[in-house]
């Protein structure tokens, strides 16, 4: 039944044969546009309303925040598209600081990667419940919190099924914003075309009485506050980096042009956006966005009908977006996470993938702690969005420092580095500006909080990293056996072993590897050391786990199967030479307990005698970390085959 429901639930398992599972799992431009860019357009009903409202009295400035934050998407994203080029395989800011700068450097950049993509989930859910429910009855709003839960867990089903599957379902929704905004944009401007000089010159006066009344210095930190305000307007413009795995062939080309589509459809939105509070004198208006009050403004004078049809089309779709924009937090972060576990920072199973080809770990965990997040905030959007954007701008501004050291050392190689240097130099410029002064203005109202919880991140990364490699250290001992193994019988006494008549009725052991390792020769000689002569056959099986690592192409599919054939084929080629029959069988899959009752079904057709091992690490001292960040498998394996009544010994294998 829990079988039947999963499957109703999240659909069939995907078949990694499937010749066509890459191109059918693959998004082009235009859908990895909706699925990475939505949070960077939701930001269009939040960001550029805050730092209009920063500017104060001095209204018509924003012209010129308009203007300074189009450019600073154009720079941030040309930023990323040399990202693109010089990390075709994707990784993002992790993958930049940790080539570029040092594995603590990508540590760091990533872990406030993960923050950002959390709050990104729990802000725009939040926030699109809070406007969809500014519709209902006043008594209706506490219940808000209760459908924003619903509507995150609703998002971690709809990412468990398929990354394409929730893109083609949340695309309508994005489609008609851009159609909505847009026509907003040009219906402002052109309802206003005669009045364009006027305001200029307004602007201009404006400026002029500003400076004498507070100096340039004074205009200039009340510009840079307004500009530093708006900077969630720039959240989401890493995401391409980060989800390249999901990006259609060749993914560099898709990348660049989803890249390309982000930075047009923000900075047009934005700048139009800001223009027309300009041209309409939008004002604050208690309890509504300034959004809100310019769409009202635009369609007075409509028939009654049509304006109402219109206004509620456009808020809808803004709401509805916000709900979208939650998908580039379950797009990056499961990957930025997978990326590092693969790397140790975190426990290895955050690599894993399910049957349905996406990290699902990622996934829960990603949604479950926005789904934390806004229980303790209650949904407050005012409090979480002041632990918002500051990290996202940790991230590029390590990314950007990356790139600047990665063209200075590469100068005499490569002619263009002027042109890419002067790009990720502004890139860094800006980033570092918006960063410091995002950390002064944030911290005492609660930035602090979302840096204490950043600091914690790292420090637990630190643990498990100094844990994994603690224990690669404990298993170098281990490893010494791989040079045992490699000196044959033949090279240690003049007459080698004969090898002994293949029998599939005589008593068989075996064994489950995972490479040609300490861990697979220990198990192995322990079978010797116990049993002596008793198996004549010995089968060794491998099955290879999909992972994030190594599920980009057909192409590094077919290799990883070819690597584990090598791999096993050399546990086949010792026993042999010491004088018994050997096979193997291999195979790849995403669970490898599933997968392993599979093959001892087939192992038992072929050899009624088995008797399968597995080797199991004993460590020096049961911790906390040491139950977290190994899996055990070897015992799920276990249960799974003692109620089939197939035997299965566990044989320990210290690493004191």
């Amino acid at each position: 039944m829990v079988k039947k429901f999963k499957k109703i639930l999240l659909g069939n398992s995907r078949d990694i044969s499937d010749k066509q599972l890459f191109h059918k799992l693959s998004l082009i431009a235009f859908f990895a546009w909706v699925g990475l860019g939505a949070d960077g357009l939701s930001s269009s009903c939040y960001g550029p309303e805050e730092a209009f409202r920063a500017l104060g009295t001095h209204t018509n400035l924003g012209i010129l925040i308009a203007i300074a934050s189009a450019i600073t998407v154009i720079i941030i994203g040309m930023s990323y598209s040399q990202i693109i080029e010089l990390f075709p395989s994707g990784g993002g800011g992790y993958l930049v600081a940790s080539r570029l700068l040092s594995p603590a450097a990508g540590m760091v950049s990533g872990c406030a990667l993960l923050i950002d993509y959390v709050l990104t989930i729990a802000v725009s859910v939040s926030s699109g419940a809070s406007a969809l429910f500014s519709f209902f009855p006043p008594g209706w709003y506490p219940f808000r919190v209760y459908f924003a839960a619903l509507m995150i867990l609703f998002l971690i089903i709809l990412n468990l099924r398929g990354v394409k599957e929730s893109v083609l379902f949340l695309t309508p929704i994005f489609v008609v914003f851009i159609a909505t905004h847009l026509f907003v944009i040009i219906y402002a401007i052109m309802m206003h075309s005669f009045d364009i000089g006027t305001t200029v010159s307004t602007t201009v006066v404006d400026f002029k009485s500003t400076t004498a009344s507070i100096g340039y210095l004074g205009v200039f930190f009340l510009l840079i506050r307004a500009y530093s305000m708006g900077a969630g307007t720039y959240t989401g413009i890493e995401a391409v980096s980060n989800g390249m795995s999901v990006l259609r062939e060749p993914k560099v080309k898709t990348a660049k042009r989803t890249m390309n589509y982000m930075m047009i459809s923000l900075s047009l939105t934005v700048m139009g956006l800001m223009t027309a509070y300009v041209l309409y004198k939008v004002v604050h208006v208690p309890g509504k966005t300034l959004n809100a009050v310019l769409f009202e403004n635009i369609i007075a004078g409509w028939n009654v009908n049509v304006g109402k049809t219109f206004l509620l089309t456009i808020i809808v779709s803004e709401t509805a977006l916000l709900f979208v924009a939650a998908q580039t937090g379950f797009l990056g972060g499961p990957r930025v996470l997978a990326n590092m576990a693969l790397d140790r920072w975190f426990p290895t199973r955050f690599s894993m993938l399910s049957d349905r080809f996406v990290t699902q770990n990622g996934i829960l965990l990603m949604g479950g702690a926005a789904l934390l997040m806004l229980i303790v905030s209650r949904g407050s959007i005012a409090f979480l969005i002041i632990l918002y954007s500051i990290n996202v701008f940790i991230t590029f501004f390590l990314s950007q420092l990356g790139m600047v050291r990665h063209w200075w050392q590469v100068r005499a190689e490569y002619d263009k580095w002027k042109k890419k240097l002067l790009i990720n130099g502004i890139g860094l410029l800006l980033t570092s500006f918006i960063l410091v002064s995002m950390i002064i203005i944030k911290f005492g109202e609660g930035g602090w909080i979302t840096l204490f919880i950043t600091l914690a991140l790292v420090l637990l990364a630190i643990a498990i990293r100094r844990h994994y490699i603690n224990t690669l250290k404990l298993l170098k001992r281990l490893n010494d056996l791989v040079q045992v193994a490699s000196i044959s019988p033949s090279e240690k006494s003049s007459e080698p072993k004969k090898t002994i008549e293949f029998n599939p009725k005589e008593k068989t052991a075996v064994l489950f590897v995972n490479g040609f390792n300490g861990l697979g020769l220990h198990t192995l000689f322990n079978v010797f050391r116990l049993f002596g002569a008793i198996y004549k056959n010995y089968v060794f099986v491998y099955v290879g786990t999909i992972d994030a690592g190594n599920f980009n192409s057909r192409e590094q599919i077919d290799k990883f199967k070819e690597n584990i054939k090598e791999e096993i084929d050399k546990y086949v080629q010792f026993v042999k030479k010491n004088g018994y029959y050997s096979e193997a069988v291999t195979v790849i899959g995403t669970d490898v307990v599933n997968e392993s009752d599979g093959i001892a079904s087939q192992v038992l057709e072929r050899f009624p005698n088995s008797v399968f091992f597995g080797g199991q690490l004993v460590f020096p001292k049961e911790t906390f970390f040491s139950k977290l960040l190994h899996n055990y498998t070897v015992f799920a394996i276990q249960r799974i085959l003692y109620s089939k009544g197939i035997p299965f010994i566990i044989l320990p294998i210290r690493v004191y």
